[in-house]
């Protein structure tokens, strides 16, 4: 396998993009001239806490058994130094749909089921973007991004502000994993399944919905599709279905991450038999490292300012465009789904918008030239802030401790160089305040963060979230409203 390395900025020369992406549906009537060549349908799985070191294909010898995983590592490319915008559930998915930091807006812990949204009204996701560019947008699966639902509410209750204020069309799901039963069903609530029923039904929605595209691609210019599956796997509640259990080996843990896995391959398979593949940007990653499992050689697990804690797999396929097998050692970030969407699409980012957000198109077509993005932040669910560049990795802990890392020496985090290399410390340092002060990672106007962000001192990476009276309060990391 050759190794691909990124580069390139936020986005590449735009008759390459185009190119990239002119790829026609197999068997469609010839497009109108003064149509634009198809653009990819692009699909996002999204796992629970799978952790780096779980799937045989980054870890070979796990206990784990991952078959689909693995053979998209072979038809695709295989990410090393992938990372979730935190290390716990909601604030990653924030990053993910956003482009933007999570700390930003103070969002350290995770949200209950009956938490207001976080993501702003006016605020651009990958939703709202491609849906602006003709796609049709679809999530089955868990949302954990906060909407408007009374507690306690009965079946057909009105759900507001949730996805389909977002920028999707269609949501079947639940909103965090202790209301994994109460499911939604675009903007109202549906009647509750038992758990273990849930993870199939949502595979089945994902299914049939690329099998509704795949029966219009036998009409003139059907249009795109953008299908995120954030699913419920390995995350407790544990409830591998009855045809999954004792099947993996290794336990009902990994008897549910089984199920997971085939749940790529129901999407896979989908994507076959409506011979959309080839038209198909596929990708699949997680939100966080594994709940109390830490897999060497990374330090630290699921909550952690460590690599166990934010480093993940991370898994690309479309063919004919990425190479099979390729394996990319760039440093990337989920956050950067919605810059890509936007050159694969063409569109226009605005500067109040996918902040620190680098398209990641250029390691994808193997055309990088060097990193993809300059830096990358990192947070904890307790505060902690890091930021890495090249191999150096400088964490700001709460209590006001610097710790620095050499990376390509020191995978596991184990000798602290801050003492050794001040002018290390002071360099990235001095990115970080200016990462701060701008509101932004990516070229183009200032923007205000939603909180203040303070290095100095005790304050380590804590971040105040206005109330509405305007004044500042420290942000505190939300009570976890998912069994760790």
């Amino acid at each position: 396998m050759q190794t691909t390395h990124g580069g390139g900025g936020r986005s590449t020369i735009a008759a390459l993009a185009l190119g990239a992406v002119g790829l026609l549906l197999l068997h469609p009537p010839p497009a109108p001239a003064a149509e634009p060549a198809r653009r990819p349908n692009i699909v996002f799985i999204l796992f629970d806490d799978m952790g780096y070191g779980q799937p045989p294909c980054y870890r070979p010898g796990s206990e784990f058994k991952t078959p689909h995983l693995d053979r998209l590592a072979r038809e695709g490319m295989r990410f090393t130094d992938a990372h979730s915008a935190s290390s716990v559930c909601t604030p990653t998915r924030y990053g993910v749909l956003t482009g933007r930091y999570p700390w930003r807006i103070g969002q350290f812990g995770v949200l209950t089921h009956t938490s207001p949204p976080i993501i702003e009204p006016e605020r651009l996701t990958v939703a709202s973007l491609l849906r602006a560019q003709g796609y049709h947008t679809a999530c089955f699966g868990k949302w954990h991004l906060g909407l408007r639902l009374k507690d306690g509410a009965a079946p057909g209750a009105p759900v507001r502000d949730g996805p389909l204020a977002r920028g999707f069309d269609v949501f079947y799901g639940y909103t965090e994993a202790r209301s994994i039963e109460a499911l939604v069903a675009q903007d109202q609530l549906a009647a509750r399944q038992p758990a273990v029923a849930v993870q199939p039904l949502l595979a089945k929605r994902a299914a049939a919905f690329i099998a509704q595209h795949a029966r219009g691609a036998g009409t003139n210019a059907p249009p795109p599709f953008f299908l995120y599956v954030p699913l419920s796997v390995p995350h407790t509640p544990i409830v591998p279905a009855p045809e999954y259990a004792g099947k993996s080996g290794a336990g009902p843990y990994g008897d549910w991450l089984f199920e997971g896995d085939a749940v790529v391959g129901q999407i896979m398979d989908a994507l076959d038999r409506g011979r959309l593949a080839d038209d198909t940007l596929l990708l699949v990653s997680s939100d966080n490292g594994a709940a109390g499992r830490v897999y060497a050689p990374l330090r630290g697990c699921k909550t952690s300012i460590y690599e166990g804690g934010h480093r993940e797999p991370f898994l690309a396929r479309w063919p004919g465009h990425i190479r099979a097998g390729a394996v990319c050692d760039d440093t990337i970030c989920l956050n950067d789904l919605l810059a890509t969407c936007a050159e694969l699409t063409g569109a226009r980012l605005p500067d109040n918008a996918a902040e620190d957000s680098f398209s990641i198109l250029p390691d994808l077509l193997g055309t990088a030239t060097g990193p993809v993005r300059p830096a990358t932040v990192h947070q904890s669910m307790r505060g902690d802030l890091a930021i890495r560049q090249g191999p150096w990795k400088l964490i700001f802990l709460t209590n006001g401790r610097r710790e620095l890392y050499n990376l390509q020496d020191d995978l596991s985090e184990t000798k602290d160089l801050a003492a050794a290399k001040p002018d290390v410390v002071a360099r990235l340092q001095q990115l970080m305040q200016t990462y701060i002060a701008n509101g932004r990672s990516t070229p183009g106007a200032p923007q205000r963060n939603a909180v203040t962000v303070s290095l100095s001192g005790g304050a380590g990476g804590k971040a105040g979230r206005k109330n509405k009276a305007g004044k500042v309060k420290g942000a505190r990391p939300r009570p976890s409203a998912e069994p760790e």
